[in-house]
């Protein structure tokens, strides 16, 4: 790619085509005039499709098309973006734009940018005949991420009795571990990133976080209508909606596609446009992360393969030795996290370390507390949340030498308000989700 136009200077984004055959989704998309970028999914074993499930088919092939070019477009955020096929109908432009707009938010933060003037997907299509239930098997997609949560899900599921099925996109190794330990049948599908994309990125593109989530969803929605699935249960949390920080009078949320606003917009756009009876939702959207946490540390049998460890999951650069790299803030929260409700003992074998015994930690868990720093750009709990775990682990014995406990009891505490620090409330349920009946008798696995 030599003698094209910068991204940063270019002045359209394209959807150019998308395509499936013989099991692979091919996904085009261009700047300007420039260079295709052609970015692929591989669905293993992939059936022909139904004809009955042709339409919806369509359907969701193109919105993987459209959600997985969040991926190019952030490279130069161009003024105009251009949709192939024409403009869309009014409730999927406002699902992109939405998408787009909120899932790039930290992106935008990070980079000085402000996207509420650039981001406007064509609109004015004519919507297409409302959906009617294709009569899909009533069993389940389980995304496997390598975490706690997920293998909460999938037990929780199990006990209810719903037949699932393991998936999940990519090649870590520590996934296909965390998989088979589940003893659910297993789904890999793979997504291959346009090798431009990486150019642009050496030469100078804007860079930066990206909704994964969503490209996931809507990869396993395709997936869903390929296989024959009539539900997908990602695990996020309720804490999953939290904003990170407010920039320029918006809500920064990097986990903003796991929030419950995503998944309801989503959910509501599959029922329109795809199929009446495939439901997207999270089976953990009613708990915080502290009680998923407490459910997870019930589950022994995942204590020697499961890792919330971010640097794990890198797509490039180095990865930790084993599966906990110690210092990053998902080590951090998982760590605080699950300390109230493990053995002291059982939780420094998982990590191999005490992490709150450490003073060069500090800064780190102060991120989390949200004490002189705002809460760390990953996927941890509310600010709140952790000093709840913090101030229950300052009142036991076991706990109390260590010098970041003795630290918060000291330096920390003091300024706080003791009456809000009680762990019991993030214990119990909301009633905000989007279960479906028929599984909602997983959630007794929290009882």
């Amino acid at each position: 790619m030599t003698d094209v136009i910068p991204p940063r200077l270019t002045q359209v984004f394209r959807f150019v085509r998308c395509s499936y055959a013989d099991g692979v989704a091919e996904l085009v998309y261009a700047f300007d005039q420039g260079e295709e970028l052609i970015e692929r999914v591989r669905f293993p074993h992939a059936p022909p499709v139904v004809p009955k499930y042709a339409r919806a088919f369509e359907a969701a092939l193109k919105a993987l098309h459209l959600f997985a070019g969040v991926s190019y477009y952030k490279a130069g955020v161009p003024p105009k973006i251009d949709v192939a096929d024409g403009p869309l109908d009014d409730a999927t432009a406002d699902l992109l734009d939405q998408l787009y707009l909120h899932g790039l938010a930290e992106f935008a933060y990070r980079n000085g940018l402000d996207l509420r003037s650039r981001i406007a997907f064509p609109r004015g299509g004519k919507a297409g005949p409302t959906t009617d239930a294709l009569g899909l098997p009533a069993r389940t997609l389980v995304p496997i991420g390598g975490g706690k949560d997920s293998l909460v899900a999938v037990e929780a599921i199990k006990q209810a009795g719903g037949e699932a099925t393991a998936v999940w996109v990519g090649n870590s190794t520590l996934i296909a571990g965390c998989a088979e330990r589940t003893g659910l049948p297993m789904l890999n599908i793979q997504r291959e990133l346009a090798p431009g994309l990486f150019e642009l990125n050496r030469q100078g593109a804007w860079n930066g976080h990206i909704p994964v989530t969503a490209i996931n969803s809507a990869i396993l929605a395709l997936a869903a209508i390929l296989y024959g699935f009539d539900s997908i249960a990602f695990a996020n949390e309720r804490s999953a909606s939290a904003a990170t920080l407010e920039y320029e009078g918006q809500q920064v949320n990097h986990q903003w596609s796991k929030g419950y606003a995503f998944e309801q917009m989503f959910a509501a756009w599959l029922h329109t446009h795809v199929a009446a009876d495939l439901d997207f939702f999270s089976l953990l959207r009613p708990y915080s992360e502290l009680a998923v946490t407490r459910a997870f540390a019930k589950l022994t049998p995942y204590f020697d393969v499961f890792s919330s460890c971010n640097r794990n999951f890198k797509i490039l650069g180095p990865k930790p030795a084993d599966r906990w790299c110690g210092q990053c803030p998902k080590c951090h929260f998982v760590f605080l996290a699950l300390a109230p409700f493990l053995p002291k003992p059982r939780l420094l074998s998982i990590f191999g370390r005490n992490l709150l015994d450490d003073e060069s930690q500090a800064a780190g868990f102060d991120a989390l507390l949200e004490y002189q720093d705002h809460k760390p750009f990953e996927c941890v709990g509310e600010a709140a949340e952790a000093r709840a775990a913090m101030y229950a682990l300052s009142q036991r014995p076991e706990w109390q030498e260590d010098v970041l406990i003795a630290r918060f009891r000291e330096e920390i505490l003091p300024q706080l308000d003791i009456s809000q620090l009680a762990i019991e409330p993030w214990l119990e349920a909301s009633p905000e989700h989007g279960i479906p009946a028929r599984l909602q008798g997983a959630l007794a696995l929290f009882d």
